[in-house]
């Protein structure tokens, strides 16, 4: 199998595998507990929130244990404007993660304002339009760091830097980033981010959410006293032990990963603009993730490729994992300018750790025969 969808998720890295076993076969304990049992994986807690909080530039008094990126994202937006009630309008943009873009709709039902920023033809935010649309009673900037569908990356200093001319916080999801990039809170301005253990080849069911130390937020799980009174429930032990394993490795690997697979995903679309004609690139040429590629082949639908690829055994997906079968055209294509014809006929590649060149050549080897007999078949005037 070639699987080049790991913006949706990510396989285990064998070092999480082999931590996360060792950790349930030799501890069980509640780390509530005041005995050793507990106790001993209450301290693997600890020393694990200093490892995921130390690769943001984060302390570890400022990270907190979800079950999900979108789970921290929805904590992060209703957290923070519920702590400020006369705070009632929200500034995000029109290309989010649904786990965004849906709390935001939600929240306009329930009578708050939202702005959805615009972007441009390459998915880069309105600066001058955001600027415009903040007012005394904004309560929270919430922008993603990378598109998960098109790569492209927001200039998030730059969006701080205008929040601060008016003290408006700031939250950015940064979930696709996360490993892709050198993740820095500090430097970023942020106050509250967003990330998850599963996009970087850790476990799924558990993510983080940095919440910038002095930063207001209100609880949205009530109960006990875990993770700062913030996120009542007993934690999941085994993901968060998978989550800083895989931080761990990260550490060692990013570096290397990601030269490694800006070359494969450059290879990758030298190849099909070569091999294919009539495609288009969605996303910036350069402001983006150069391990996702997302292009359109008009003429041809979307689902049709991913289908034919899927009989080859190579997987690739048409968008966000969390919209699949949802809207029949992208939000994130149609608010960049891409008709919807076009925005139905595109796919996105996402490459990953264990990608390799032959995987590539494999790929450049298939992709064009199977677009040219579905335009044979579809007879259609490109």
């Amino acid at each position: 199998m070639i699987y080049l969808d790991n913006n949706a998720t990510t396989p285990l890295d064998p070092a999480v595998v082999e931590k996360m076993a060792w950790f349930i076969r030799e501890h069980f304990g509640n780390p509530s507990s005041l005995y050793p049992l507990g106790r001993t994986v209450k301290d693997i807690i600890t020393e694990t929130r200093e490892t995921v909080a130390g690769s943001l530039g984060a302390g570890a008094a400022e990270l907190i244990f979800t079950g999900s990126g979108t789970e921290s994202d929805n904590f992060a937006i209703r957290g923070v404007l519920e702590a400020s009630p006369d705070k009632n309008e929200l500034i995000t943009s029109t290309i989010e993660h649904p786990a965004v873009y849906e709390t935001a709709k939600f929240l306009q039902k329930k009578g708050i304002k939202v702005t959805f920023v615009p972007v441009d033809s390459y998915g880069l935010l309105d600066l001058d339009y955001l600027e415009r649309s903040i007012s005394p009673k904004t309560g929270l900037i919430s922008i993603m760091h990378a598109n998960n569908e098109i790569g492209t990356v927001q200039p998030i200093r730059k969006i701080v830097d205008i929040a601060r001319k008016t003290g408006v916080p700031v939250h950015t999801d940064a979930v696709q980033t996360f490993g892709k990039r050198p993740l820095d809170v500090k430097d970023l301005g942020v106050d509250y981010l967003s990330v998850s253990a599963h996009k970087i080849y850790g476990p799924k069911g558990v993510g983080a959410l940095y919440i910038r130390r002095g930063a207001a937020i209100s609880p949205i799980i009530f109960g006990g006293h875990q993770e700062h009174r913030l996120r009542a429930g007993t934690e999941n032990t085994p993901g968060i032990v998978g989550f800083g394993e895989a931080v761990r490795v990260l550490n060692e690997r990013q570096d290397d990963d990601n030269r490694r697979l800006a070359e494969l995903a450059a290879a990758l679309k030298k190849g099909i603009e070569q091999k294919i004609p009539h495609v288009k690139f969605n996303g910036h040429p350069e402001h983006r993730i150069n391990s996702t590629v997302n292009f359109a082949f008009p003429g041809i639908e979307a689902e049709a490729i991913l289908l034919a690829l899927a009989t080859k055994d190579i997987c690739v997906s048409t968008g966000s994992a969390c919209s699949e079968g949802g809207e029949e055209v992208s939000q994130v294509l149609s608010s960049i300018g891409v008709k919807p014809e076009i925005a139905r006929s595109s796919i996105r590649m996402s490459l990953g750790r264990f990608n390799t060149a032959e995987e590539i050549e494999t790929v450049l080897n298939i992709l064009p025969d199977i677009v040219q007999n579905f335009r044979e078949i579809s007879a259609l005037d490109i």
